[in-house]
């Protein structure tokens, strides 16, 4: 895999591009966490001479009839190319649901003789991604008696795909005990390779793939030990998202002792397949023409559903691997959820916005992590946040405290005395922009360990924590500090390894999630959804390590990560039972369940708060709220989308032609309805930067899911500066599947100044009520400023 660091960038003399063709009837890993979404970067366009990767898209329909297959028809024609050089063409793959074409490797006099082949539309050069349990299921709400795993069979026999950095095959998580045969339907393989066979493959774990051709195109080379040319996984990352969307459930579980328990997936009985695009090289990217050639496989060995916790820059979504890929599989029918990417908190930093992808943001869970240090011979005892990976007697250990000089007070660089905090616990005052630098300069003194003072405890993950360290709040750190000064030989005792349960509040955004609206498409909100993406415990390469004491390197079976690639699985994992309940369902359908029955309160019943800032979140941060698999169950009504709608939305962005073309792969199509209305659960005004004022009407169609006839009536909780209309205020449903149309006028005026919170505007929420039931079925209206 390849995996930039934001700000990175570097060139090759060589990259790889791909091709398609649209069709006549349509068709150092302790820092990594904060890197787990990969956020693409471009390769530098080729120079004359150079030879590149391209992803090539043609027009199927203009295949000569000598040819039997379209396959035949793109080698033959790389075959017809020559140079100067006398460099031929490399064929990568050829593409058969994501898009009509193929990927090769060309130099430019390729690419001037191939613009003029019939057939040819475009070519786009290859581009590279980046990366961005066992109590997230019952924070979900998941009960083995009642609810939605009995309601959704466990997920038994849907077939979850996983796009990421492959699997590690002999994890518990991924054991087949209690499983029927593989579902007859499946077409797919399991793939022999290095350290990895064929035979590794079982009733849980039904296929295992690995696409690296565009990556070596670069010149890349993937050897152990630190990777595998397999689907083995060797960096852990598409192991854990795979066990959390579907691992078998794993008694005693734990991460060195910390959130100990059984660990299962949100759909324990569904069916995985592994799809390795990434690999962890050099460079820790993907390639785009590997990324296509995964979704593109996947489709074909049947999957239900796909999870992606990967992204690349937002292009339009032509340009795009993940968004051309997506809208092939909706077309199938599978569901396709994706991290929203780990740039935030700051507006407009969303990946994965093509509105037919469900995009996840990252929530927390009431778990949390401490050690309790007390203080004398019982004087005070303060619990701290701590997630030291070891049981170390912490008993009659001298404190350290550099008062009078500030410096060391605050543990600045190189300002303690190795001498002076030689066997001693330091403690470091309150010091707002010293991030993890006061526990580099305690490791380097090599000093017992330490207590520091910070407002974000919280913000510290398990990695970090090579020393032994508690981190508290500047109030608690002050009782610490006075009464260090006000005793002679002041003394510690520190106990680790504490796992709190229902902590407060909780869920919150996490800091790192990406925020809305989409650059690309901002008149749909999102992301669309939170799902549990902070220290989330799930399976691990047993030979990787994750954390390290001093100069040791510590290895385990279940590992803590954090990011909306931790999000993704989740949602996949509850689209999975809901897929195995309601079969016929379609991904819109899917995803509007999720998105209507979302929930905004948190455990302590105040609204969802911003971890960044502590105060109450918004739309653009968490979109409709926070996943409630059992609510999603039983959604009363939902929004749908047709394939015909996204053309027309693609339309209405004035997307040319040809980019409507490779998008969709047809030839034909109409953009007579053009229109950026989509029949979405949610409902987006953009105002424009000169003006607070805007007023719009939108037109829905709602879908009656439940049982029986159904009557509903519209319910609006509005801020000040929003007025709606809703018209008909009730709709009424004959039965099972019956549709009601309505039209929503809402009008924005902020006034004269414009909020100084990030691009929001206002925000407010519909709600359909059942009369004589219990459904409710809400939607946010949210006022958002453009770029």
């Amino acid at each position: 895999m390849m995996f930039f660091p934001v700000g990175f960038s570097w060139t090759v003399p060589c990259k790889p591009y791909i091709f398609s063709i649209p069709t006549m009837e349509g068709f150092n890993p302790f820092m990594l966490f904060y890197f787990f979404l990969v956020l693409s970067n471009a390769m530098s366009a080729s120079m004359a001479e150079n030879l590149g990767a391209y992803i090539i898209h043609m027009d199927k329909s203009a295949m000569p009839m000598a040819f039997s297959s379209h396959h035949d028809w793109y080698l033959s024609t790389l075959s017809s190319m020559s140079s100067s050089d006398g460099v031929l063409p490399t064929h990568l793959y050829t593409y058969n649901h994501v898009l009509n074409g193929f990927s090769a490797v060309l130099s430019r006099e390729h690419l001037d003789q191939l613009e003029k082949i019939p057939g040819f539309l475009a070519t786009h050069a290859d581009t590279f991604g980046h990366l961005h349990t066992t109590r997230s299921p019952r924070f979900l709400g998941l009960d083995e008696n009642a609810g939605a795993w009995p309601e959704g069979n466990f997920g038994e026999d849907t077939i979850i795909g996983i796009i990421d950095t492959g699997i590690w095959p002999e994890s518990e998580s991924f054991k087949d005990k209690g499983l029927g045969p593989v579902p007859d339907r499946w077409r797919g393989a399991c793939e022999s390779g290095v350290a990895f066979n064929s035979s590794y493959c079982n009733r849980k774990l039904i296929g295992a793939r690995s696409f690296s051709k565009g990556l070596k195109q670069q010149g890349f080379t993937i050897s152990t030990p630190d990777d595998f040319d397999s689907p083995r996984d060797s960096f852990g990352h598409g192991t854990h998202t795979a066990s959390t969307a579907a691992g078998s459930p794993v008694r005693d579980a734990s991460y060195f002792g910390y959130a100990k328990g059984t660990a299962i997936g949100i759909a324990p009985k569904a069916r995985l397949a592994a799809y390795k695009v990434l690999f962890d090289n050099d460079t820790y990217a993907s390639a785009a023409t590997d990324t296509l050639a995964g979704i593109d496989q996947a489709i074909a060995d049947g999957v239900d559903v796909m999870s992606l916790s990967l992204g690349f820059d937002e292009t339009t979504f032509e340009q795009n691997p993940i968004a051309v890929g997506s809208f092939a599989a909706m077309e199938k029918g599978i569901f396709v959820s994706c991290a929203a990417g780990n740039s935030g908190p700051d507006g407009y930093t969303m990946l994965n916005g093509a509105p037919w992808i469900t995009t996840i943001g990252a929530g927390t869970i009431d778990r949390d992590y401490a050690a309790d240090v007390t203080l004398g011979n019982g004087v005070l005892t303060i619990r701290g946040r701590s997630v030291y990976p070891e049981n170390m007697l912490v008993s009659n250990i001298s404190l350290y405290f550099g008062y009078g000089n500030r410096s060391k007070e605050l543990c600045e660089d190189f300002a303690l005395d190795p001498a002076e905090v030689a066997g001693k616990i330091v403690f470091c005052d309150f010091n707002e922009s010293a991030g993890i630098s006061q526990r580099i300069e305690v490791n380097r003194t090599g000093a017992l360990g330490a207590i520091i003072s910070s407002d974000s405890g919280f913000f510290i993950l398990p990695g970090v924590y090579f020393i032994p360290l508690v981190v508290m709040t500047p109030k608690d750190g002050d009782l610490v500090k006075d009464y260090i000064i006000k005793s002679e030989n002041p003394v510690v005792d520190i106990k680790f390894l504490i796992t709190v349960l229902g902590s407060k509040p909780a869920p919150q955004v996490a800091f790192f999630s990406s925020r809305g609206p989409n650059n690309r498409a901002p008149m749909i909100l999102k992301p669309d959804v939170l799902a549990p993406g902070v220290n989330i415990l799930a399976a691990w390469p047993s030979n990787r390590p994750v954390t390290r004491v001093g100069d040791h390197l510590l290895l385990t079976d279940y590992a803590l990560l954090s990011g909306t690639s931790m999000s993704s699985p989740h949602a996949v994992g509850v689209a999975a039972l809901l897929k195995s309940a309601h079969p016929d369902w379609s991904p819109a359908a899917i995803r509007s369940a999720l998105m209507t029955t979302a929930y905004l309160l948190d455990n302590t019943i105040g609204s969802i708060t911003d971890m960044e800032t502590g105060v109450a979140a918004t739309p653009l941060d968490f979109g409709a709220g926070h996943i409630s698999p059992t609510m999603a169950m039983d959604p009363g009504l939902i929004y749908d989308i047709e394939v015909q709608d996204y053309i027309d939305f693609l339309c209405g962005l004035n997307y040319t032609s040809k980019q409507i073309k490779i998008i969709t792969r047809r030839s034909k199509f109409s953009c007579d309805q053009a229109n950026l209305d989509l029949n979405y659960p949610s409902f987006m005004v953009l105002l424009n930067n000169n003006t607070n004022t805007a007023i719009y009407t939108f037109k829905r169609l709602l879908t009656n899911v439940a049982d029986s006839p159904s009557v509903y009536r519209s319910s609006l909780k509005l801020p000040s500066g929003m007025k709606v209309k809703v018209h008909p205020s009730k709709v009424s449903f004959a039965g099972k599947y019956s549709k009601a149309e309505f039209n929503m006028t809402v009008e924005i005026n902020l006034g004269h100044a414009r909020p100084q919170s990030e691009y929001i505007g206002n925000y407010g929420y519909l709600t359909w009520l059942e009369i004589d039931g219990t459904h409710m079925v809400r939607s946010p209206i949210v006022s958002a400023f453009a770029l």
